[in-house]
């Protein structure tokens, strides 16, 4: 069984394309919305009471979430974030964070939950990482992802939690950042170094990269053009996301099928770009799933 934990959120966003204010957001969020088209996900995170009712009835919404590890914290916020997108939409700035809830202790993980196999550690402070981690004995597969923020302020703390987990999941400017290398494959490699066996580079538009102890491997982005992004925001985790539950699914955790988990995280990523917050993942089903794919292979396919 595959299981996420990390943030849910409220997010506010402003885009070349319009504007939403109050979408459900947060990396754990996206993870589940995305995932839960692939394999069955559960979600834990923690929320205040002040979260709104039609973001559950959103997170209702995909059958194949399951939410009990969702935390309604008395008296607390919820975590809220706030960005606007530049013309290009790959760079963006923050206008706001309320951390809410995030600066509380962290969720419990339901002992029902705690047999979890593929174990995934959406983006959030790495002390809390390694301690949720820590309660998935029974882990075939755990990876975790990480942002610039914690490599400035808890570099040690992450570095203990490389050591424990089998992947990690971060951008071209994170891993540069934090093995100070700028060539992917050089930072990956040292990455590999500090403990996991492999690491998955993002690279925006222009894909992901994979540095296993078996060998790299290259993935392309989908092809949009900039008048079908919408709104970039979560398409990391929903990328993470597909990447997880079709290793959940196949049951599996060798380099090939790590590497083909990938294609599986490209598409998912691609219906969230085309919409505000979970938007472009909620009605999806299998059959748009499988032509997106096919299509995806197509374009990528070599000779």
């Amino acid at each position: 069984m595959l299981i996420v934990t990390g943030t849910i959120g409220v997010d506010t966003i402003h885009a070349p394309t319009g504007s939403a204010e109050g979408v459900m957001g947060g990396s754990a969020a996206y993870f589940a919305a995305a995932a839960s088209h692939l394999a069955p996900t559960r979600l834990v995170g923690l929320v205040g009471e002040d979260w709104p009712t039609e973001h559950r009835e959103v997170l209702q919404s995909f059958e194949g979430i399951d939410f009990g590890g969702v935390e309604i914290r008395s008296g607390g916020e919820t975590f809220k974030w706030g960005g606007r997108y530049f013309d290009d939409m790959n760079q963006r700035e923050t206008l706001f964070t309320e951390l809410g809830v995030l600066e509380d202790t962290p969720p419990t993980v339901p002992e029902e939950f705690r047999d979890s196999r593929y174990v995934f550690l959406a983006n959030s402070h790495p002390a809390v990482q390694a301690d949720l981690l820590d309660q998935f004995p029974d882990r075939a597969l755990s990876v975790c992802d990480t942002m610039d923020l914690w490599i400035n302020i808890a570099h040690d703390d992450l570095l203990a939690l490389l050591k424990k987990v089998d992947g990690v999941v971060l951008n071209d400017g994170e891993a540069a950042q934090l093995v100070e290398t700028r060539n992917v494959v050089d930072a990956g490699r040292k990455i590999l170094e500090l403990g996991p066996t492999f690491a998955v580079i993002k690279k925006g538009e222009h894909g992901a990269v994979l540095v296993h102890r078996d060998g790299v491997a290259v993935v392309p982005a989908f092809p949009a053009d900039h008048a079908s992004v919408v709104d970039p925001t979560g398409a990391g985790d929903s990328f993470g996301g597909g990447m997880m539950a079709h290793l959940a699914k196949l049951d599996r955790t060798d380099f090939d099928a790590i590497q083909e988990s990938l294609a599986w995280g490209t598409v998912m990523a691609s219906f969230t770009i085309g919409s505000f917050g979970l938007d472009g993942l909620r009605g999806l089903d299998e059959a748009r799933i499988s032509e997106r794919m096919d299509r995806y292979r197509t374009m990528a396919r070599i000779g």
